[in-house]
């Protein structure tokens, strides 16, 4: 059984005897695991459940049921408008703390909660709590520009805060730190939380200047800052990664095999610096595709337990912001030594397999080598060479039939995984074209063309090969898992495109990535694609690292995870050490024992610092977009609804950027939302607005400060007409459409355009952000 059936056979077994204590070595025993790893797997599923506060030590070290009489400890996440949730738990509904309950804590504090209110199902009311204790602060220091002076007596001066969630808070500067000057960005340390005395304020001291605000690159800075991303080398990672050599050394030479006479190649994007795989493909004399996936082996120079290696653990990832990277490791290493760059020899690790025509895999091998990329090549060139352009095919002509065997490849490879259910969303993608200073000057939407898939294919083949040989090998080993979607959101999910007319047979309970597929493929073609698009999205769940090979939903993989890119992301380091690892040291307790214990906490901790990095690239892009519209106030734009809430909806642009049109500006009616259906109902004419819908706008407003655009329609009057006749409590699904009266009504309450107290995305899809992102599952 995985680590979650175990939890849950734990958990059961101790919720039904709750007045008992267990030791782990009886409750091993009792659930007859008997194996070397039972005990030890059994220890790790009650430490988890006793983190989630499901289970209690004793004094002597027994486990017994938690049933949270001293209260549940989760994670609150608060509401601009006071109130918040405590989400504790994945599979219990989050606990709502009303705006006297919540203790002051802030946004993501760790917190014990005390249950007011237990939830009842049958009318859809979650549990109410109320905050008793803030345990762990998230915050423990600010970013945002200095104004001198305070009307606050012993204060130097105020900080406006960057941080959207503490907008509406003032920061006051103590005495003892950094003094800055007027208009400066700086960091400071909080030295005193919100109190009931003064609920909206901060104290501490200034302990770095970033800059001022409008010089290039501060507005970049005050984001990293943000969100806490290290982004300067230590004194001694440097020193080490200076005594790195800048060549492959003879010695390193040893047990490695030697295939730099193979035509190995790198594509990648042309601004690419730091490339960390070079594939080969050719065809056997049984008809067979060989394909090997060579990457950069940095392990070899983040030795670990140097300063090396944990640094590239505390960063977690690469992050990719628009002109610059905040890289993993020094540049000398991710751009030197171990990018594959061409014709000069560079040490990897590899993976060879064996493809029929059909794309089974039919052989395969791990192990370590030396190879010389014979060129580096873009994925324009390679677009060029397939699409049978002259010139380019005459450039590299040698290379021109491995090229075309690529195509076939992928082809195979690709029909394989639409064949068992993976899922391909053709979201667009924006590239942020910046000037010198680090102004916008464009937009562009990256092309997806057929070299761009073809790589795709053969890093997600590499990555489900390393994944299927350890899984097999039943050994500790880090995997990339996507779950499969909580029921109740299936079932929201397949009520919504029902209502569209989708011919939906799948059971919820048993839902599989093909029911999702055949959804999406309904579509594809149809006005509602991109909206059913977004709502699936909406209803998986969110890709992570985990020590338990449970498989990834979102593309159909039974084993998956993440091997290609070392040099950017920490989990595929580790893959290569462990791989290293068992090579070595065989696959006996001994070396299974070695990172059995350490693996569940990479995996959590290179989940959260991906997240860190995936919200530092998206405030930036956010931040660059409403730069780059600053200057088209009054412009109209062609754009698509992408987002229906209460207080109105999300728009986006041909160029992927997105603003909002508030309830308040649509002023031809007073608009009802309907949240079956993800709509906003006229209650008078019936137009309807909705996701996946195309709409004309005029920009009205930009704030780049809170990367904040508002829109107006051009023409309500152009809207869709819906025969609900909606009440205040409207029912009735979408029926036929006709052109509406036009008249006004206009409604002269509600809040101001673009209100702070409102403004919240709606959980959209995901948006690929940043350079080199091959593999993106």
């Amino acid at each position: 059984m995985d680590a979650q059936q175990l939890q849950e056979q734990l958990f059961g077994f101790l919720k039904a005897n709750p007045t008992q204590t267990f030791s782990a070595q009886a409750l091993t025993d009792g659930l007859r695991l008997n194996d070397a790893q039972g005990f030890t797997k059994v220890v790790q599923a009650l430490a988890a459940l006793e983190r989630a506060k499901k289970v209690k030590v004793s004094d002597s070290g027994d486990f017994q049921y938690d049933d949270g009489s001293q209260g549940i400890i989760g994670v609150f996440r608060s509401n601009e408008k006071g109130f918040g949730f405590v989400k504790y738990d994945e599979k219990e509904d989050d606990i709502f703390v009303n705006p006297d309950n919540t203790m002051l804590a802030l946004n993501l504090d760790e917190v014990r909660v005390k249950i007011l209110t237990r939830g009842d199902a049958a009318n859809g009311k979650g549990p109410e709590g109320k905050v008793e204790e803030i345990i762990k602060r998230h915050i423990e220091s600010v970013v945002g520009e200095f104004k001198l002076g305070s009307d606050y007596v012993g204060y130097i001066g105020t900080i406006k805060l960057t941080d959207k969630k503490l907008a509406t808070y003032e920061f006051l500067v103590k005495e003892g730190g950094l003094h800055p000057t007027d208009g400066e960005v700086v960091v400071a340390s909080i030295d005193t939380y919100p109190t009931v005395t003064m609920p909206k304020h901060f104290t501490g001291v200034v302990t770095e200047t970033i800059g001022y605000k409008d010089e290039p690159g501060v507005d970049i800075l005050q984001i990293i800052y943000q969100h806490e991303v290290p982004h300067i080398f230590p004194e001694a990672v440097i020193e080490q990664a200076n005594q790195i050599p800048d060549t492959v050394q003879p010695e390193e030479w040893a047990g490695r095999e030697d295939i730099t006479d193979q035509s190995l190649v790198t594509i990648d994007s042309i601004e690419s610096k730091d490339l960390d795989d070079a594939v080969v493909v050719w065809r056997l004399e049984n008809g067979n595709f060989h394909l090997g996936v060579h990457i950069a082996d940095v392990s070899h120079y983040a030795v670990e337990g140097t300063p090396l290696d944990e640094e590239a653990y505390n960063r977690g990832t690469s992050v990719y912001l628009t002109d610059r990277v905040v890289p993993m490791l020094p540049r000398n290493i991710s751009n030197g030594i171990a990018s594959l760059n061409p014709g000069v020899d560079r040490l990897a690790m590899s993976a060879e397999m064996e493809f029929t025509p059909a794309g089974d895999l039919v052989k395969h091998r791990l192990h370590t080598s030396v190879m010389r990329s014979h060129a580096r090549m873009t994925y324009k060139a390679v677009n060029a060479i397939l699409a049978g352009d002259d010139d380019t095919r005459s450039e590299y002509q040698e290379l021109v039939p491995m090229f075309e065997d690529m195509a076939k490849l992928h082809e195979a490879l690709s029909n394989k995984r639409t064949a068992r259910g993976a899922i391909e969303f053709d979201a667009p993608e924006a590239k942020i074209i910046v000037d010198e200073q680090g102004h916008p000057t464009d937009i562009e939407l990256r092309e997806r063309g057929l070299s761009e898939r073809m790589i795709e294919s053969f890093m997600l083949a590499a990555n489900e090969t390393v994944a299927m040989h350890f899984d097999q090998l039943n050994v500790p080993f880090l995997y990339r898992v996507h779950e499969t979607p909580d029921l109740e959101r299936v079932v929201k999910f397949f009520e919504f495109v029902k209502a569209l007319g989708a011919p939906v047979q799948a059971d919820p309970n048993k839902v599989k990535p093909e029911d999702f597929q055949k959804i999406h493929s309904w579509f594809v073609g149809k006005p509602e694609e991109q909206m059913v698009s977004t709502m699936m999205l909406r209803t998986m769940k969110q890709a992570k690292y985990s020590e338990e090979p449970i498989g990834h939903f979102g593309i159909g993989a039974e084993y998956y995870t993440h091997f290609t890119s070392p040099i950017r992301r920490y989990p595929d380091l580790t893959v290569h050490r462990l791989i290293k690892h068992y090579a070595a040291q065989g696959l006996g307790e001994e070396a299974q024992a070695k990172y059995r214990a350490k693996l569940p906490q990479i995996a959590t901790d290179t989940s959260t610092r991906e997240r860190r990095a995936v919200d530092t690239e998206r405030d930036t892009d956010a931040m660059k977009k409403a730069e780059f519209m600053e200057d088209k106030v009054g412009q109209e734009f062609d754009a698509v609804v992408n987002g229906v809430l209460k207080f109105g909806m999300f728009v986006s642009l041909a160029n992927t950027v997105e603003g909002l049109i508030h309830t308040s500006n649509l002023t031809d009616d007073y608009y009802v939302y309907d949240e079956a259906h993800l709509a906003l109902i006229g209650r008078r004419f019936h137009h309807i607005y909705q996701i996946g819908q195309a709409v004309k706008v005029k920009l009205i407003r930009v704030d780049k400060e809170q990367s904040a655009l508002d829109f107006v329609l051009v023409d309500p009057d152009d809207a869709p007409i819906t025969d609900i006749k909606v009440a205040d409590d409207h029912r009735g699904s979408f029926g036929g459409r006709a052109r509406g009266d036009k008249n006004h009504h206009t409604n002269k309450g509600g809040k101001p355009f673009g209100a702070k107290s409102d403004r919240r995305k709606p959980v959209g899809a995901a948006k690929h952000t940043g350079a080199n992102r091959k593999d993106r599952h």
